[in-house]
């Protein structure tokens, strides 16, 4: 998870300012934020300094294009806040995709040189003998680690510590590269590592060796619900009383020719916008036809509320409630009238014990799919009634892909920060909703609401559903 995306708008106001008073070199008395940068004395090479800082400090990436229009302080805080898409053609450094149906996708930028670096959370050693997913699951584990400060305390009980980190499909581009490897060099040339490269329950093994956590250590694999049910299984070993401390989150990295061309065989995947990549992603959009792949993880640190309360930890949120159903109805296709997912979102109300209109909130699974779209609406209209209609509900998808295993955790972060900062990220690429699609998706812009809870839906093939209400402390 990137800066920007932790911050408030007085946050981002408030560095971006510090960074241009920086490269001013003239009237810095007589700065505003609506004042052009020009006028100030800072060049066209002042300017591009300007925004590499911007981009290294809230760790995105501006293209060319929308850099040579800000002119303003005004102008870059309003591009960092609006939402914009991290979703470009599928790179010829990961793999070609010239004949396959989909070439766009969310990718991680991925070497010393960008945003993320591997070797920042793993060795170059063991980055040659994982997967992908588990260097995102690592990386975002042990961030979410040290933002938690557990390990200040040298007298925490290691052994009340747990991992739970699931992913929907593991490490598919291991599993590709040796197949591929067998088949042209002999099964003598398959790589000892592959095994452990690619089961899904390492990145909880991993971080439990890194932390010696001899806690509870379980892996959820439920397709796209996969980091929810990472997390409700996470707080049901607390209620237990099985640990005080649990890490828990999905990850995900099936980006290559097969997960590709599988998802897209099934139709499932976006097609028309392979020249317009950051269009591609636009759920409840009339144009819509299907989901693009991201790839990333999203960890959170889970804990006993006495137990965090004792250790004075920065509590983000608290996981109210959470219900899990099953459709019982197709392996890929949701129930046509949303009952797994009315009823997840009922369990999960029942459970945290708030009603349908203290739901300040939703991020919803909206995967830019044109049925499971239009089920998910109805699903919320059944059970919010009118309601529906006065609470924002958007989908970060259309921002960043479809995270698969990991969408669950990492959709759970951004409810948390829409209820802390009070900014509900938006639906991109929303310009013109389909037929019964006629809530307040949040269309192109961020919106600002106070939030009390909030709703975050994952559904998955095989009919698994699941939800999470998370309230503020």
């Amino acid at each position: 998870m990137n800066e920007l995306a932790k911050s408030t708008r007085e946050d981002i106001e408030e560095k971006v300012k510090k960074i241009i008073l920086e490269h001013i070199s003239k009237d810095v008395e007589g700065f505003s934020s609506s004042s052009k940068l020009s006028d100030h004395g800072t060049d066209s090479l002042d300017a591009v300094e300007i925004i590499m800082a911007a981009e290294e400090e809230f760790g995105i990436e501006i293209p060319d294009e929308d850099a040579q229009k800000m002119e303003t302080m005004e102008q870059i805080v309003e591009y960092l806040k609006e939402g914009k898409s991290g979703i470009k053609a599928i790179s010829t450094d990961r793999f070609n995709s010239s004949d396959l149906a989909c070439r766009v996708a969310g990718q991680v930028s991925y070497n010393a040189e960008s945003c993320f670096n591997p070797l920042d959370y793993i060795s170059e050693k063991d980055l040659k003998r994982t997967d992908r997913f588990i260097h995102y699951g690592i990386a975002a584990a042990v961030q979410a680690v040290e933002d938690s400060l557990i390990l200040e305390n040298k007298n925490i009980n290691k052994e009340r510590i747990g991992v739970a980190i699931g992913s929907g499909i593991g490490g598919l581009p291991s599993i590709q590269e040796n197949v591929i490897t067998m088949q042209e060099k002999g099964p003598r040339r398959v790589s000892p590592f592959f095994v452990p490269a690619s089961l899904i329950n390492l990145i909880s093994g991993h971080i439990s060796i890194k932390y010696e956590f001899i806690g509870p250590n379980d892996s959820a694999v439920t397709a796209c619900a996969t980091g929810a049910h990472a997390i409700i299984n996470s707080a049901r070993a607390i209620k237990l009383g099985e640990a005080d401390i649990m890490i828990a989150g999905g990850a995900e990295s099936a980006l290559c020719r097969v997960g590709i061309a599988g998802f897209a065989s099934m139709k499932a995947l976006s097609t028309k916008f392979n020249d317009k990549p950051e269009e591609a992603s636009r759920p409840w959009d009339e144009e819509r036809d299907g989901f693009v792949m991201g790839e990333g993880a999203g960890i959170l640190v889970l804990e006993e509320y006495e137990h965090a309360k004792k250790r004075e930890a920065k509590i983000y949120a608290e996981l109210t409630g959470y219900g899990l159903t099953g459709d019982a109805h197709h392996i890929t296709a949701p129930h046509p009238e949303g009952r797994g997912a009315l009823k997840a979102m009922e369990l999960a109300l029942r459970s945290a014990q708030v009603s349908p209109s203290q739901i300040g909130y939703i991020n919803a699974h909206g995967t830019s799919t044109k049925l499971g779209d239009k089920v998910e609406v109805i699903a919320m209209k059944q059970l919010f009634g009118d309601y529906a209609y006065k609470i924002p509900v958007s989908s970060t998808k259309s921002s960043i892909g479809h995270l698969l295993g990991a969408a669950g955790s990492v959709e759970a972060i951004f409810s948390i920060l829409a209820l802390n900062n009070g900014i509900v990220p938006p639906t991109l690429n929303l310009h013109k909703p389909s037929e019964g699609c006629d809530l307040n998706f949040v269309p192109l812009k961020a919106q600002e609401h106070k939030i009390q809870y909030a709703l975050s839906n994952s559904f998955g093939f095989g009919g698994t559903n699941a939800s999470l209400i998370f309230g503020k402390v």
